[in-house]
């Protein structure tokens, strides 16, 4: 159900659930049990309320295990005998990820949140597959909005695109920096 919501998988998967569950209603031991279970709907993820989180739970699905990866790699690459000799110190278990974990991990999240930044200014598929813009309009959406109607304002938006992508990388690859100084 969570992997493709739109194509009306959800639809089958419930109905498939609930003449699961209207079969067990015969069984003469746990019919009981299954009677008090209630007959579940379909969620339209193409509505208005619910097309935002249908396409938040596409990209969060499509992308957490990229980020989830580049975390897991740095910190195995922390220096174990640095954790140690905050244990011996007497260093508490909040005290080594605030003062020795987080700062370790600043570099990967910057990266991380980078690339997110970036991948999510060209965001279009998602919100034209699932909602047709039915109130989730991010700024590629609307340079494909305006395309239709007025290229100038199409192109004046795609630039104002690659400035904004431009300075959050920026901004972040200083803070990176600055900590490759540290």
């Amino acid at each position: 159900m969570i992997l493709d919501p739109v194509l009306g998988l959800n639809g089958i998967a419930v109905e498939a659930l609930n003449n699961l569950v209207k079969d067990l209603k015969d069984l003469p031991i746990l019919g009981s049990f299954f009677s008090l279970w209630p007959e579940l709907t379909p969620i339209s993820f193409r509505a208005t309320q619910t097309s935002a989180y249908a396409v938040i739970i596409m990209v969060t699905w499509q992308w957490t295990p990229f980020a989830v990866l580049i975390i897991m790699t740095s910190l195995q690459s922390e220096d174990q005998q640095q954790k140690e000799a905050a244990v011996l110190d007497g260093a508490t278990s909040w005290a080594q990820f605030r003062y020795m974990t987080l700062p370790h991990l600043a570099r990967p999240i910057a990266i991380v949140v980078m690339i997110q930044s970036i991948f999510h200014l060209s965001l279009y598929a998602e919100i034209e597959i699932v909602s047709r813009g039915n109130g989730n309009k991010n700024l590629p959406y609307l340079i494909g909005e305006f395309a239709n109607n007025n290229i100038g304002a199409a192109s004046a938006t795609g630039i104002f695109a690659v400035i904004l992508a431009n300075i959050i990388a920026i901004f972040l690859l200083r803070m990176v920096g600055k900590n490759l100084v540290d």
